[in-house]
């Protein structure tokens, strides 16, 4: 059984279920088990996002001896979920070889950055800020020093539980709309904070602090110490999974709200 899933993660501390029940997952987990009556199943996702972090395709499976149409599973889940949580489509019979992380064979995020010289107000929580100059020539050029296969140990946490720091990023594109700044990621996978060090450590290029080759330089130290301080968390959202056709998925979605 697999669940596309759509949140705020404002009031939440990330995806994964605390003690405290603070975890999207908690709250994800509790809903199923009031509509399914009974104990609550264990659920695994695509992309765990952090505190403040949100999403528009997290991508969520789980074992259910419940038969029901896809249609019920989405407003019956629902009925149950805060207003700043949604599941927004839900496909049963999937293949017992399906994993929401392991099938996928690529990931999205989206940064939205308000670049203005005065802090957000209605999209507060929403999205990124900065209002030092900006050369975006400079962002775009940076970024591609990024592209491809890599050790990416220069901008994961130490936290960071993947097995490996080596991953391929397909693609950054970089556009402005009005006052803000959209950056879309495109990776096989991520590590922990990598999209967020990423951003913080494109900006300090774009905003001249740094030179275009002191990038590349960060890449190849493999060191996160040189790498600019992790950016914050609210412009960020998990856009979502990519699968092979076989499994007849949604793609990720490629907006977000009003904005864009």
């Amino acid at each position: 059984m697999a669940l596309g899933l759509s949140y705020s993660g404002t009031s939440y501390c990330g995806w994964q279920s605390q003690p405290g029940g603070c975890g999207v997952q908690d709250h994800l987990e509790r809903a199923l088990g009031q509509f399914l009556g009974s104990a609550p199943p264990r659920t695994a996702c695509a992309g765990r996002t952090d505190a403040r972090v949100h999403a528009l395709g997290q991508v969520v499976h789980f074992d259910s001896p419940l038969q029901r149409e896809a249609q019920s599973w989405v407003r019956g889940v629902n009925a149950f979920l805060p207003r700043d949580m949604a599941v927004q489509w839900a496909r049963t019979g999937l293949s017992p070889a399906f994993d929401a992380r392991r099938s996928a064979f690529q990931r999205r995020y989206r940064y939205v950055l308000r670049h203005h010289p005065v802090r957000p107000a209605l999209d507060e929580g929403r999205v990124g800020w900065t209002h030092r100059p900006l050369d975006l020539d400079r962002l775009r050029a940076a970024a591609q020093t990024l592209l491809g296969e890599h050790d990416f140990s220069a901008f994961r946490s130490s936290e960071c539980q993947a097995r490996s720091p080596v991953k391929t990023l397909h693609a950054i594109d970089i556009e402005r709309h009005g006052d803000y700044v959209v950056f879309d990621l495109r990776a096989n996978a991520f590590l922990h904070h990598m999209v967020r060090n990423i951003v913080g450590s494109l900006l300090a290029v774009g905003n001249g602090s740094k030179s275009l080759s002191w990038l590349a330089d960060v890449l190849a130290s493999r060191d996160r110490r040189l790498a600019a301080p992790t950016f914050m968390p609210d412009g960020l959202y998990f856009l979502g999974p990519d699968y092979p056709a076989e499994f007849g998925l949604p793609s990720p979605p490629d907006h977000i709200g009003l904005l864009f």
